[in-house]
C-alpha cells in the first residue's frame, strides 16, 4: 500500500561512480527531459514515480555502494515509496545475469550503451536532435567533457574494458559543437574526461590528434578553462603540451595516473612503462611547460607487491613530488589479467601501505601549500560553505584537489565569477585567501 503521492513521469536519476558516470547521467537526463519527463538528479523530495540508478562496478568498494543503493531503492519499490526501478551503468553491464537473479525487484537493468532500449522501455522516444545535449549536475560555470568511450589499453587490473568496450572518439567538430552549446549556457570550465585521453583520435584520424581537439576547443568563446583529466604515461602526445603552453585558456594541470614506482610491477600491470621512463617523462612534461601541476593515482597492494616493491613506490613519490596524488587499494577483479594472479597482499597490509603514501603526499602537498602563501592566483569560486566563499586555482579540479577559501565577512563574490587572490596561509590540502581588488 503506497503511503505518499508520487507524481507520474517523474525520475530521480542516481549516479555512482567517476565523472564519466555522471556525464552519462546528465546526457540521459537531456533525454528524458525532451520526452516531457520531469527529471531531478538525487532528489531529496522522495516523489518520483521512477528510479534510474546509474551504477559503478570499477573496484569492489564501488561495487558494494552500487549493489547497497540498487537495494535500497527496490525495498523502497516493495514499500511503495517508488513505482518502479531501473539500473544502468558499469556495474549492470558487468554482471547483469547475476543482478537480475539476486534483486529481481528491479524492473530492468540496462549496460553502458543501452540507453536507447532504457528510454523505449519507458515509452520514450531516443532524439536525435538531443545529441549533445546534456542536463548539468554540476554548477553552472563547469562542466565535465567526454571526449571519447571505451579503452584499448591492456591494463591488467583493470576491468572498464569489459563495461565500457573498445576506445571510440567522438570527432572534434561535434565537441565544438558541444562546447559552444556549453559556453552559451554560462560553463566557464571544461574538464576533459575519457578513459584515455591520449588515445584520442586514434581510431578515426588515425594519429593521436589531442592536441587538435585542444587548439579548437581553445578558440571557443566564453571558455576560459580546459582541464586534463586521465592522460595514459606510455605514448604521451607531447604535442599537447605545445598547446598548453601556447593557449591561456588551456591549464597548466595534468592529470595522469601513473599507478605504480617498480618497474617490475609495472611490468606485471601491463602498463608498457617502466620507472625510469616514467620519470624522465614527468621530468620532460616539467622542463616544457614550468609550473604545470602534475596530479596522479597510485594502487597498493597489487599481486606479488612486496615490501621493496612497495618502498620503490614510495621512494618514487618522494623523489617525484607530484602536486595532487591519490592511492587506491588493488581490488581484484573477475576476468581482468592479474585476476589469474594470486591476491596475496592481506588487506590489512594493503591499507596501511596506502596510508603511509598519504602521510607521505600530505607532507608534499603541505610544502608545495606554503610555497604559495604572498602569490597571487586565479580563482573560480564554486560554493558557499559556513563563513567562507570556497574556489579552485587552475592547478585544482573540483572534489579531488586543493581549495582556496576566502572569509564572507572579508569580500563578496558570486559563485561562477573568477577573481585574482593573494594566498595569506595554508595548510596540508586548503589555501587562505584575500581577495584583491
Amino acid at each position: 500500500m503506497k503511503t505518499k503521492t508520487l507524481k507520474k513521469n517523474k525520475v530521480n536519476v542516481v549516479t555512482l561512480g567517476c565523472s564519466k558516470n555522471l556525464f552519462d547521467s546528465e546526457v540521459m537526463m537531456a533525454q528524458l527531459r525532451g520526452n516531457n519527463f520531469e527529471v531531478e538528479h538525487e532528489s531529496q523530495s522522495d516523489d518520483s514515480e521512477i528510479v534510474i540508478i546509474n551504477t559503478c562496478g570499477f573496484i569492489d568498494n564501488a561495487k558494494e555502494e552500487s549493489i547497497n543503493t540498487i537495494v535500497q531503492y527496490a525495498e523502497a519499490k516493495a514499500a511503495g515509496l517508488v513505482d518502479r526501478v531501473y539500473v544502468t551503468g558499469c556495474l549492470s553491464e558487468r554482471y547483469k545475469g547475476d543482478l537480475e537473479k539476486e534483486i529481481p525487484e528491479v524492473d530492468a537493468y540496462f549496460g553502458t550503451r543501452e540507453l536507447p532500449r532504457l528510454l523505449k522501455t519507458l515509452k520514450a522516444d531516443y532524439k536525435h536532435e538531443l545529441v549533445g545535449e546534456r542536463l548539468l549536475t554540476t554548477p553552472s560555470h563547469y562542466a565535465y567533457f567526454k571526449i571519447a568511450e571505451g579503452c584499448d589499453r591492456p591494463c591488467s587490473f583493470c576491468a572498464i574494458p569489459l563495461m565500457r568496450g573498445k576506445h571510440v572518439s567522438t570527432p572534434i567538430e561535434d565537441l565544438v559543437d558541444q562546447a559552444k552549446k556549453l559556453a552559451a549556457g554560462g560553463v566557464k570550465e571544461l574538464m576533459l574526461i575519457a578513459q584515455d585521453l591520449t588515445y584520442y583520435g586514434l581510431d578515426i584520424y588515425k594519429k593521436r590528434a589531442l592536441a587538435d581537439l585542444l587548439e579548437s576547443l581553445s578558440e571557443v568563446e566564453g571558455i576560459e578553462w580546459i582541464k586534463l583529466h586521465y592522460a595514459f604515461p606510455s605514448g604521451f602526445p607531447m604535442d599537447v603540451l605545445d598547446v598548453m603552453k601556447a593557449k591561456e585558456n588551456i591549464c597548466l594541470y595534468l592529470d595522469m595516473p601513473l599507478q605504480h614506482g617498480s618497474s617490475e610491477i609495472l611490468k606485471s600491470m601491463r602498463r608498457g612503462i617502466d620507472r625510469e621512463k616514467t620519470e624522465k617523462l614527468v621530468e620532460d612534461i616539467r622542463a616544457q611547460v614550468p609550473g604545470i601541476a602534475i596530479r596522479t593515482t597510485l594502487i597498493a597492494g597489487y599481486p606479488g607487491e612486496t615490501e621493496a616493491h612497495f618502498q620503490e613506490m614510495y621512494d618514487f613519490v618522494e623523489k617525484m613530488r607530484f602536486d595532487r596524488l591519490g592511492i587506491f587499494t588493488y581490488s581484484h577483479e573477475e576476468n581482468t589479467h592479474a585476476y589469474n594472479l594470486e591476491d596475496d597482499v592481506p588487506e590489512k597490509v594493503k591499507k596501511e601501505r596506502a596510508d603511509k603514501i598519504m602521510e607521505l603526499q600530505s607532507g608534499i602537498s603541505y610544502e608545495l601549500n606554503q610555497a604559495k602563501v604572498g602569490k597571487t592566483f586565479k580563482v573560480i569560486f564554486d560554493r558557499v560553505e559556513g563563513d567562507y566563499f570556497i574556489g579552485r586555482t587552475e592547478f585544482d579540479s573540483p572534489e579531488v584537489d586543493n581549495e582556496v577559501l576566502v572569509k564572507k565577512a572579508d569580500h563578496f563574490v558570486r559563485i561562477g565569477d573568477f577573481a585574482t587572490v593573494e594566498i595569506i596561509s595554508a595548510d596540508h590540502y586548503d589555501l587562505y585567501g584575500k581577495v584583491i581588488d
